[in-house]
């Protein structure tokens, strides 16, 4: 009967513990969502400034608000649907309502192999629209809307 050293059993073990290793996934720590980033400017300043309450929801998603009476929100994240390609938001700043909707397109994006994929979307800066009942106005910044912290739209109040 062959006999085997303990320098084969150092060698066997370190090549299954690589080899189990490398088939584990890894955490995600990326961001995996995209979001449509929306920075709240004062109109007479033109400053950069959180209005006091911010409420926002999905036109037609019912009862589910993204912010509800929020302080201090800046950016807000506006969620897409990347099947849908439209989108309205009713915004609520400072107790008054605005409608404002955009129109965009969506492709898929590989983050990394523990992250996997996720949708970025490009906004059609050509089709938008809102009320302006206390929005002013509707600045477009960057019309690649990815994971990455960069200002998307301003929306002037």
């Amino acid at each position: 009967m062959m006999r085997r050293s303990p320098l084969t059993a150092i060698i066997f073990s370190a090549f299954c513990f690589m080899l189990m290793s490398s088939c584990t996934p890894g955490a995600c720590f990326e961001d995996t969502e995209a979001f449509l980033k929306a920075t709240f400017y004062e109109n007479e300043s033109k400053k950069a400034i959180s209005p006091d309450s911010v409420s926002l929801w999905g036109s037609g998603m019912g009862d589910k608000m993204i912010y509800n009476r929020a302080a201090r929100v800046q950016p807000a994240l506006l969620p897409l649907d990347a099947s849908s390609g439209e989108v309205s938001f009713v915004i609520r700043i400072n107790g008054t309502d605005d409608t404002i909707s955009f129109r965009y397109s969506s492709y898929p994006h590989f983050i990394s192999k523990e992250c996997g994929y996720t949708f970025f979307h490009n906004l059609d800066m050509n089709h938008y629209s809102s009320t302006s009942n206390i929005i002013d106005t509707i600045v477009f910044r960057k019309g690649n809307i990815t994971t990455a912290n960069e200002e998307n739209i301003r929306i002037y109040y």
